[in-house]
């Protein structure tokens, strides 16, 4: 007797164990898909002590670390990660670049992948987002994050962030606005976000045009849209390139010279962003330089180092004239990036005009 009893209440917490889970298995199966790319960067960084927050070393800890340290994120999506590359942002180049976003093309075909976060250092983590925002083609959402403290500090922003970042990631709401950017609970737009302040947690900003939307509870809300075209609608293809033409940035100030631009060409550049005073205003000594580069066939964009604010073409200079591009809103080291990709398909400086009015 005591023996059947003993099947029984066996068998009974054998087939609730099963029913636990099959529950669990639901559970996990409603939950989105999130691929973690690891870059490196402060977010992967460490301390000699729990108050270093400057002078650490970035790109020390690994991805699945990472994932380690916000358990919580099993709860909201089912992550898996990979180490794409473990630099320093500052040390970020176009080949990475081409490896990265073909990376998550690849990735983004998937019918088992829902989106993606991207870690990365902050230095250049604006530039990654805004090449992304070119050339990734998928709506699904993808989120680029990174931190202002190292994973061994005190108050450490990486792990709050990389939380919102795979919720913003999974959340279905996320897709089709384009490359994101999620720091310091706020939602940028990869095309306007910028950092604004060299080590305070709030450094992410879009001061004009302001951010689309915020995280609160871990819950996305947006409030407007990106109009400028991105990802799945822009003509820019990279699954067959190896390398991008080599764009620089000289960059005007009180008494420059011609120095920067001649040094520039004669190094090979095929264009150059000048990062003009002002309304991209071209200075006395430098000008005759730009006009002789654009005549030996460099692209020449006209920007502005204000930091906000449209460019207007035929305003500081006589752009038809000179035939020159003007960059819109965007600053001196976006525009570079738009330019490298415009020379993939065209020569043509009213083309490439047309690229900077649309992108």
């Amino acid at each position: 007797m005591l023996f059947q009893k003993s099947v029984q209440l066996r068998a009974a917490l054998f087939g609730f164990l099963l029913l636990c889970a099959a529950a669990v298995q639901a559970q996990t199966a409603k939950l989105p898909n999130v691929t973690i790319l690891a870059t490196g960067g402060t977010i992967a960084g460490t301390g000699a002590t729990s108050t270093t927050t400057v002078g650490y070393t970035a790109a020390t800890v690994g991805v699945q670390a990472l994932i380690n340290a916000v358990p919580e994120i099993s709860k909201v999506a089912n992550v898996t990660g990979e180490q794409v590359f473990q630099i320093a942002s500052e040390n970020i180049s176009n080949e990475e670049w081409l490896k990265l976003a073909k990376r998550v093309n690849v990735l983004l075909a998937q019918s088992n992948v829902d989106g993606i976060v991207i870690t990365h250092g902050t230095d250049t983590l604006e530039e990654t987002a805004y090449f992304l925002n070119l050339v990734v083609k998928s709506k699904k959402p993808v989120v680029v994050v990174g931190s202002m403290r190292p994973s061994t500090a005190l108050s450490a922003d990486g792990p709050i962030n990389l939380y919102n970042a795979v919720r913003l990631a999974g959340d279905p709401a996320a897709a089709g606005r384009g490359v994101l950017v999620a720091m310091n609970d706020q939602i940028h737009a990869a095309r306007d976000v910028t950092k604004a302040n060299t080590t305070t947690a709030d450094t992410f900003r879009t001061a004009e045009l302001g951010m689309i939307g915020v995280i609160q509870g871990g819950k996305p809300f947006f409030y407007r849209d990106v109009t400028r075209k991105h990802t799945v609608d822009t003509e820019f293809d990279i699954a067959k390139l190896d390398a991008l033409p080599q764009v620089d940035v000289a960059y005007a100030y009180a008494n420059v010279g011609a120095v920067q631009v001649n040094a520039l060409v004669a190094a090979g550049a095929k264009g150059l962003v000048h990062a003009g005073v002002g309304n991209g205003s071209l200075p006395a000594k430098t000008k005759p330089a730009l006009i002789a580069a654009r005549e030996k066939g460099v692209v020449i964009v006209r920007s502005s180092r204000v930091g906000q604010g449209i460019v207007a073409r035929n305003g500081e200079a006589n752009d038809d004239q000179l035939d020159f591009v003007v960059a819109d809103t965007l600053s001196p080291q976006k525009a570079r990036i738009l330019l490298m990709l415009a020379l993939t398909k065209t020569n043509s400086t009213k083309e490439i005009q047309r690229m900077f009015s649309t992108y």
